[in-house]
């Protein structure tokens, strides 16, 4: 075995970015969307697997009751505007300003980008 081989080295060429599959572990690069091998649907590392679309028609609809934050896992500022309106709506037009400009995140501080 020379220096310039070793045990479990990549064959992606230099510089590239591979990332692994959340399914089923095959490497992959990052720009994949789907996986080669398993064909799961990727999310980027930074990007919530929830949609902007169903967190924007709940906000829109009942937004007031907070049901797009129950949506993206903030269950305590969740009851928190269940239990005021919305913060007597302020709060709702807020959180809704904030879903069209693409800010809004989830429980996990992820922004919400996809749209379906």
């Amino acid at each position: 075995m020379n220096e310039n081989t070793t045990a479990g080295a990549s064959t992606a060429p230099a510089g590239s970015e591979m990332v692994f599959c959340r399914a089923c572990g095959r490497q992959m690069h990052v720009s994949a969307t789907a996986c080669p091998g398993c064909g799961a649907r990727q999310v980027p590392a930074g990007e919530s697997e929830r949609q902007i679309l169903v967190a924007f028609l709940l906000c829109f609809f009942i937004g007031y009751l907070g049901a797009h934050r129950f949506y993206v896992g903030k269950i305590g500022t969740g009851l928190l505007m269940l239990i005021t309106a919305g913060g007597l709506g302020i709060w709702w037009l807020i959180d809704l300003i904030m879903i069209l400009a693409g800010s809004f995140r989830d429980i996990d501080g992820r922004a919400l980008r996809r749209w379906p």
